[in-house]
C-alpha cells in the first residue's frame, strides 16, 4: 500500500516520530514558560529524520523491484 502512496508513508513516519518525541519531551523534567523553545527544534529534527527514513525506504523498495525485473529479464524464453 505504501509503495503506491508515498505521501501516506511519509505522514505515517512523521506521526510516529512526532508522537514519540512529544512523549519523551513531555515526560521529561523540562519545564519552560514557553515550551516552543523545545518544540520547534524537536519538530524540525523529526521532519529531517522522517525524510531521511522515507528516502531510505524508497530506495530500498526500488532496489528490490529492479532486482525482480532483472531476474525476469534474464530468464529468457523457455526457462
Amino acid at each position: 500500500m505504501f509503495k503506491k502512496f508515498p505521501a501516506a508513508r511519509r505522514v505515517l513516519i512523521y506521526m510516529v516520530l512526532s508522537y514519540v518525541a512529544l512523549v519523551i519531551v513531555n515526560n521529561s523534567t523540562i519545564e519552560y514558560e514557553n515550551m516552543w523553545i523545545i518544540y520547534t527544534p524537536m519538530f524540525i529534527g523529526v521532519y529531517v529524520i522522517s525524510r531521511w527514513i522515507d528516502s531510505r525506504l524508497a530506495t530500498q523498495g526500488k532496489k528490490t523491484e529492479n532486482e525482480a525485473q532483472n531476474a525476469i529479464d534474464q530468464k529468457g524464453f523457455g526457462d
